[in-house]
């Protein structure tokens, strides 16, 4: 963690929040073809953050399910789950756990260790805190936005296909785009 100090977001409490997977997305996009963007989906099974006294004593641990990966085509869901991409049978589940938080202006950035493929690489979140509210259930949440771009190269992603006009059909760059849901425990 940093050692400078910064107040926490106005609402934002100590405390462990669980993140709720019913409540959250974890959304992708790719460019395919170098004509149109493929997007999709993948499940958040578990996650925490940790709020300290400041960010610096604050973090953040997510894991997804890579078997999840929904992209509206069962064809192509398949194909990203077998051995030319996610590798699921080999390589279950991904996961980002935290090494730094701190304020970047109006916003945060998190930046930690994501694996993916069992390939870990060092990324920075670009957050934004949404704020809190109690739900009619009596639970308190907090709610953010968090995005990165990756190059799947940089996780064994490498799989790709010519085009006949040239390039490749899946781009490198992909972007990750969260919307976290939490909620405060005990």
């Amino acid at each position: 963690m940093s050692t400078t100090t910064t107040a926490l977001p106005t609402g934002l409490t100590t405390g462990t929040w669980a993140v709720d997977g019913s409540h959250t997305e974890a959304a992708f996009t790719v460019r395919h073809a170098g004509i149109s963007k493929v997007r999709g989906t993948v499940a958040v099974t578990d996650g925490a953050i940790t709020v300290g006294d400041d960010l610096a004593s604050t973090s953040v641990s997510v894991t997804l399910d890579p078997s999840t990966v929904s992209t509206g085509d069962a064809n192509r869901d398949g194909h990203l789950k077998s051995g030319d991409f996610f590798d699921v049978e080999k390589f279950g589940q991904w996961t980002f756990v935290s090494t730094e938080v701190r304020e970047a202006g109006s916003e945060y950035v998190i930046a930690g260790d994501l694996t993916i493929h069992g390939v870990t690489q060092p990324v920075e979140l670009a957050t934004e805190f949404n704020g809190t509210a109690v739900d009619p259930f009596g639970n308190t949440r907090a709610g953010f936005e968090a995005s990165v771009t990756i190059s799947r190269k940089d996780f064994g992603l490498t799989w790709n296909a010519a085009l006949e006009a040239g390039g490749v059909l899946v781009s490198d760059k992909v972007v990750i785009a969260l919307d976290v849901s939490a909620i405060r425990q005990g």
